[in-house]
């Protein structure tokens, strides 16, 4: 998995961080169990501090999403976090609704808001990269 961090982007380095390894779960991209990166290993692929990765990957285990085993290394959990279905399917439907609402505000149709879904669904499940190559000319 590769991480891609931007320092100019309002969001902390360590939320990137948080974000794009839960991206990476929720795509099926890392699988439960697979090790991560080290904090050294990881700080030193992005050129960042290792307390950086420390703090994203101490959030990502006080969610649930991974465990660090003493002297083997970080995992993705066996168990991921599960709330109530019925709660997070009316949650999507809310999240849902406001973005229709946003998108026809803006003059969108349902066809484009549907390949914007896609697309962001190309990035979870293939990873940041999709994105670049996209972007690229």
């Amino acid at each position: 998995m590769q991480l891609i961090i931007n320092p100019s982007d309002e969001l902390p380095l360590y939320r990137q961080i948080m974000r794009q390894i839960m991206d990476a779960i929720a795509g099926g991209r890392v699988t439960s169990g697979e090790k991560l990166a080290s904090h050294r290993d990881l700080s030193e692929q992005l050129v960042i501090a290792p307390l950086t990765v420390k703090k994203a990957y101490d959030e990502l285990e006080a969610l649930g999403f991974i465990e660090t085993q003493r002297g083997r290394g970080t995992f993705v959990c066996a168990r991921r976090p599960q709330a109530d279905r019925s709660v997070q399917l009316e949650q999507i439907q809310q999240a849902s609704r406001k973005l229709l609402s946003q998108a026809y505000l803006a003059g969108l149709s349902l066809r484009e808001v549907v390949k914007a879904l896609k697309e962001a669904d190309r990035e979870l499940t293939q990873g940041p990269q999709a994105q670049q190559r996209r972007e690229t000319p």
